[in-house]
């Protein structure tokens, strides 16, 4: 990196490659205080009352919806004599309150129209909600807010899988025995825990999402959760909602201008939706202090919104036609942009990494070379954001394994979120 790039960067508080602090023992802190007493923690550490079933359901169906980010998908699944799942009527749609604000009646009805087509096709339900919300022990869920800019307010504190199942019977559908909610962290925590393959054994697993937003799970051995014994479970983190970092300028400005202020910050400065925003403040704050050209400096002040997938279209082919590649006026400035941009990539993956080690620490397993902890990863941002993986799994071996002494393995599934939801729905 350049001493210019270095210098602003600096003085913007944003961390430099190589040079980054840990905030593995801030995460640490802050879920540990989420169990204990939740009220001083960032986090919501949420029970989920479950852990991964010890045998693959078989001869069952049930619908699975997942909500999350800007897509609404659902589906029917289909298990096997044998526990072998098949996957079939799969639809998506647009994720409801992404557009305006919608009522508790619209949110759900809005629901209920996307998966009309499921109707009576089967009796359970798995519904994977990616959103902060209280699991009970019953297996619902009821929001304790919403993110990504979704636009919901009246459904938070309602009971998701009771207004639901209220909506369609009132629709005319059939009798449902039962509606399971979960996070996709879980649904990616069952999923790498289904169909292990012969003679691999895993001492824990965690979930870990890296997509529109960003959130992990993990398993919690027996102890305590507010004052109550809890026995050893699935734990949701709510990683986003961390805080007690540092920050840096361009994520405050960002930050300002989001619809909840204050809020989510660490996954305002690592996921999908706000990448973009945050490197939109990045390259403002350049053409200000004047980093690049005038000529370069007027276009990128001329640019009102940019996306993830701008500015990661500009670090896969930095010299193809784009809205940052055409505001670039001489290869200086392009080396300036692209080192700016890199940098952001490169610090998602150091939180990423981050996070996958406290939750590692926090299970209390993968001592044993043998029986490593298994994590599977998901998310459009971890998988196909330029380096970001790859550096992320660099970031996890130096944090985990070679100062910690921790083993793990990094896993994917297809239709990963959509089996571990069919598992939960079932379960």
């Amino acid at each position: 990196m350049t001493d210019t790039v270095t210098s602003f960067l600096s003085k913007h508080r944003f961390p430099l490659p190589g040079e980054k602090r840990s905030i593995v023992d801030t995460l640490l802190a802050d879920m540990r205080a989420g169990l204990s007493d939740p009220d001083k923690a960032y986090e919501d550490m949420i029970p989920t009352w479950m852990l991964p079933p010890a045998d693959s359901p078989k001869n069952e169906s049930v619908i699975v919806i997942d909500a999350g980010g800007t897509n609404f998908r659902s589906s029917l699944v289909t298990f096997s004599d044998c526990g072998t799942p098949s996957v079939s009527d799969f639809r998506k749609t647009s994720m409801p309150g992404v557009e305006r604000e919608l009522s508790k009646r619209e949110f759900f009805d809005a629901i209920a129209d996307n998966i009309d087509y499921l109707k009576n096709k089967a009796s359970k339900i798995g519904f994977c909600f990616s959103y902060s919300m209280k699991i009970t022990p019953d297996g619902d869920g009821i929001p304790n807010a919403f993110s990504k800019e979704i636009k919901a307010g009246e459904v938070v504190g309602c009971p998701v899988g009771a207004t639901l199942k209220a909506t369609l019977e009132s629709r005319g559908w059939s009798k449902i025995d039962h509606i399971a909610l979960i996070n996709d962290t879980v649904a990616a925590l069952l999923a790498g825990a289904a169909g292990v393959p012969e003679g691999v054994s895993y001492a824990s697993y965690i979930g870990f999402i890296l997509g529109t937003g960003m959130n992990a799970a993990y398993i919690q051995p027996e102890g305590s959760f507010d004052g109550r014994a809890l026995k050893k479970q699935i734990v949701v983190c709510e990683s986003g909602k961390a805080g007690g970092f540092a920050r840096s300028d361009f994520d405050e400005a960002m930050d300002a201008k989001s619809q909840h202020k204050g809020e989510y910050q660490l996954e305002k400065c690592c996921s999908g939706a706000y990448l973009g925003p945050v490197a939109l403040e990045m390259l403002h704050a350049a053409a200000r202090d004047a980093l690049v050209s005038e000529e370069t400096a007027a276009s990128l002040r001329a640019l009102t919104s940019l996306t993830l997938i701008d500015a990661d279209r500009f670090l896969y082919a930095p010299r193809k036609a784009g809205c940052i590649a055409d505001c670039i006026k001489n290869e200086a400035d392009r080396a300036v942009v692209y080192e700016l941009l890199d940098a952001l990539v490169d610090r998602s993956a150091w939180y990423a990494a981050n996070i996958l080690t406290a939750c590692a620490v926090q299970s209390g397993e993968g001592k044993d070379a043998s029986r490593p902890i298994c994590m599977l990863c998901n998310g459009t941002t971890f998988f196909k954001t330029h380096h970001l993986r790859s550096r992320a799994e660099g970031y996890l071996e130096e944090l985990l394994w070679r100062e910690r002494g921790i083993f793990y393995e990094i896993v994917s599934k297809d239709d990963d979120i959509t089996l571990g939801t069919a598992i939960a729905g079932l379960s």
